[in-house]
């Protein structure tokens, strides 16, 4: 980890984030310059159904494309009794508390909790045709991936590094307060933390952090003003599903949506040392707009779309020619014109290494399954000048190091649930 002169509050609470617990949060606190959050409602029987209905809470742009919360913490959680539904009402009000404690949206909390095959495996039934949960597998034959089996995810998001560290620690039964709300319930003796991540996204954010982490170039390559490490803005709002496309829409779990999160680390040193401008734009998005030098800065002059959509016309004969970009091949599984994945990812310094928490929204896992038989371009590698990874797409900048998927409930199950709950 490279020398780093001086702190600045936003880096101190991001690294107050990242280190976690009581006394990160009471350094946030006792550093002053506290901001003011916006309590939730007192009845939250008006909240939606959706947990992953953050859509209309988050910020937008001027373009329209949705704008994550900066601060993000994942719990992987493992269910400490064997008792749901003796559990499951101070489940429900552990996350009621969270709902009342802070306004839902970028100044306030966005949050939600699901379930993974291993958590449902534990019961007699079976999970109903409509839920496609499958254990977590290896998605490449480059890849060897941690497969993860906790029972449970929460996601915590947040613009307050407060905030995210406060409803942790609430969660834990750390708190008799959180944000002028008392704290009824907590997870303490139902669920353990088996693992905690962190990350961040935002304009200048993975600038800031870069020299923190020991696979990224000593010049600090990362643009002033990228959002993520690559160097280019994502999550287009064109180039996203929206939240009714990824939600179930019948059965038991009408209203629930399916997450995979895996955790990417990233070779920034060969990004940035070995390939030009040109050729990133080229492996991100594809060979035109390389050429056409389409791309100005970290992508803002492309507005609400990243303008791959006629991209998979030439494909082919792109990867006869030795290049074919990433953003290209995602928009090659689309689904009657549209997307399937709603992307919730972020960039992490955990484990002193740049890379992604990739966290993405599907109706099914199998929607995932198939996007990134896509973005593995096995067919242009097997019979063009590309390789299994080199110059397909950003492939060989990536190694996955773990993968798994959950069930986020709707609001009325999200508590422990049955496998087919009632």
């Amino acid at each position: 980890m490279r020398e780093r002169q001086g702190i600045s509050r936003r880096d101190f609470v991001r690294s107050a984030v990242a280190i976690g617990g009581a006394s990160a949060l009471a350094a946030c606190l006792d550093r002053g310059e506290s901001v003011d959050v916006p309590q939730g409602p007192d009845d939250t029987a008006g909240l939606p159904d959706r947990q992953h209905a953050w859509n209309s809470v988050i910020d937008t742009d001027e373009y329209g494309n949705h704008v994550m919360p900066n601060h993000h913490v994942l719990l992987l959680l493992e269910y400490a009794d064997d008792d749901p539904v003796s559990d499951r009402t101070r489940v429900e009000e552990t996350l009621t508390t969270l709902d009342r404690a802070y306004e839902r949206g970028n100044d306030g909390l966005v949050y939600s909790i699901g379930y993974s095959p291993a958590y449902f495996d534990r019961f007699e039934g079976e999970l109903p045709a409509s839920v496609d949960l499958p254990d977590p597998e290896p998605m490449a034959p480059f890849e060897d991936p941690t497969l993860e089996t906790a029972d449970a995810l929460v996601h915590l998001a947040s613009d307050h590094g407060e905030v995210v560290l406060a409803a942790e620690e609430a969660l834990k039964g750390e708190l008799d307060d959180l944000n002028g709300r008392p704290v009824e319930a907590s997870f303490a003796g139902v669920f353990e933390v088996g693992e905690r991540r962190t990350g961040f996204i935002g304009g200048g954010l993975p600038a800031e952090r870069q020299s923190e982490a020991e696979n990224v170039p000593e010049s600090d390559p990362v643009p002033d003003d990228s959002p993520l490490f690559m160097g280019f803005k994502t999550g287009f709002e064109a180039n996203q599903a929206s939240e009714d496309r990824v939600t179930i829409a019948e059965g038991p779990f009408e209203g629930a949506t399916t997450t995979h999160l895996s955790h990417i680390r990233l070779n920034l040193r060969q990004w940035y040392e070995q390939d030009n401008r040109e050729q990133r734009i080229g492996k991100m998005f594809c060979p035109a707009h390389a050429e056409e030098d389409r791309i100005e800065g970290v992508g803002e002059n492309l507005g609400g779309s990243s303008g791959v959509g006629g991209c998979p016309a030439h494909m082919t004969q792109d990867a006869r020619e030795g290049m074919v970009g990433h953003g290209q091949k995602a928009a090659d599984a689309r689904e009657d014109g549209e997307q399937v994945l709603l992307r919730r990812d972020f960039a992490s310094t955990d484990y002193d290494q740049a890379g992604v928490h990739f966290l993405s929204h599907q109706e099914q896992i199998a929607d995932f399954a198939r996007v990134r038989e896509a973005i593995n371009g096995t067919d242009l590698a097997s019979e063009t000048a590309v390789g299994q990874r080199v110059n397909n797409g950003i492939l060989q900048y990536m190694t996955v190091q773990s993968r798994g998927n959950f069930l986020v409930p709707p609001r009325r199950h999200r508590a422990l649930p049955e496998p087919n709950p009632a």
